[in-house]
């Protein structure tokens, strides 16, 4: 029987290049792989992804019906674990709203006038003129001088004096002559060495304050503050003036 012999004309083409590429000969040039998975960008852009969803996320969750925009980040601020940095900071916010409050109701009231000593020492002695003065036997000196006239700050002071149990016959004329050498009866009166303020030169001037809250510009107020101080220091306002003529102050 005759032997089928099979050559390389009948095998088939698959067969043929299978033995031709085992044979050592050139293989074909592979298909490339595609971008994505060449270059490993699939996780960067999934982790992106879940990034934009989350900021998505977040921003419907201020955007609540429960507040709108500043509103709600505001709440949710506060809603963090204060510290003591973020609680003084609060603090200085509230005492500036505070200050700011407070200077918008501030009224302004005119820079007090200073005396010289010099004009103090001319009023004192145009003044002492139309006064005398009389030592009685107790070695207390007492000033007799007119009755001021109406409306000045001299009358307001003279008809204080009873209310305070001074006499105005005897004590007027002290009270007029302390004044007039402290301040020259001028309530705006500021001592440009001590700071001592208004017609009974108070120091500081704030001490009147007791006697009324206008203190600064009103007479009436400094004067009652000045009638209670001689009182209970000095016990009159001759006693006073005994003790500004020994000392050059009272």
């Amino acid at each position: 029987m005759g032997t089928a012999v099979t050559t390389s004309e009948s095998r088939s083409p698959a067969t043929a290049t299978g033995a031709y590429v085992a044979a050592g000969g050139p293989r074909r040039p592979r298909r490339k792989r595609g971008l994505i998975r060449r270059t490993g960008i699939v996780f960067p852009a999934l982790g992106l992804a879940v990034l934009l969803v989350a900021v998505v996320a977040g921003a419907a969750y201020v955007m609540t019906p429960r507040g709108v925009g500043a509103s709600s980040l505001a709440e949710a601020i506060d809603a963090l674990p204060q510290n003591n940095s973020v609680a003084l900071l609060e603090q200085e916010r509230t005492t500036l709203i505070d200050m700011s409050s407070a200077v918008r109701t501030l009224s302004v009231v005119a820079k007090p006038a200073t005396v010289s000593p010099s004009d103090m020492a001319a009023v004192t002695q145009t003044a002492s003129s139309g006064s005398s003065s009389t030592s009685t036997g107790g070695g207390v000196t007492t000033v007799s001088a007119p009755a001021p006239d109406p409306g000045t700050a001299q009358s307001i002071a003279y008809n204080m004096l009873p209310s305070f149990g001074f006499s105005q016959s005897s004590q007027w004329g002290c009270l007029l002559n302390i004044w007039n050498r402290e301040s020259g009866w001028n309530y705006q009166a500021e001592n440009p060495y001590s700071g001592a303020y208004g017609i009974p030169q108070a120091l500081p001037g704030d001490k009147m304050a007791s006697a009324g809250a206008d203190w600064q510009t009103n007479p009436a107020t400094q004067i009652k503050w000045g009638l209670g101080y001689i009182q209970s220091i000095y016990g009159t306002p001759c006693g006073a003036w005994d003790f500004e003529l020994a000392n050059g102050y009272y």
